[in-house]
């Protein structure tokens, strides 16, 4: 049973960075692909970015050229560095295998604001 744990959201100032992290528990092969997800009050969840077992990634229009999605060297965390924050971008962040075949954590909140 594949688990996973977010962190690292905050608050922050339009333009500023956080970086997330979601670290995985169980069998880590089957986690991938693997995707962030968010949802902001009153939206459904959407996805953010993926990455594969290999290391491809993908993002979603609206956050291309401003997020990138990387592993640890054991591939068991899976980290989400966000530059260049918008007020659009505040929303809960989740992890999840692409397919969401996992249970939901309990997301970690980012809020931008200034």
């Amino acid at each position: 049973q594949v688990q996973f744990v977010e962190s690292g959201g905050g608050l922050v100032q339009p333009g500023g960075s956080l970086r997330l992290s979601c670290e995985a528990s169980g069998s880590i092969p089957s986690i991938y692909p693997l995707g962030w997800f968010r949802q902001a009050p009153g939206k459904q969840r959407e996805l953010v970015a993926s990455i594969t077992r290999g290391g491809g990634t993908t993002y979603g229009d609206s956050v291309k050229g401003r997020f990138t999605i990387s592993t640890d060297n054991t591939r068991s965390t899976v980290f989400l560095q966000m530059n260049s924050l918008k007020p659009e971008d505040t929303a809960v962040y989740y992890c999840n295998t692409l397919f969401r075949t996992a249970s939901w954590g309990q997301g970690t909140q980012v809020t931008v604001s200034s």
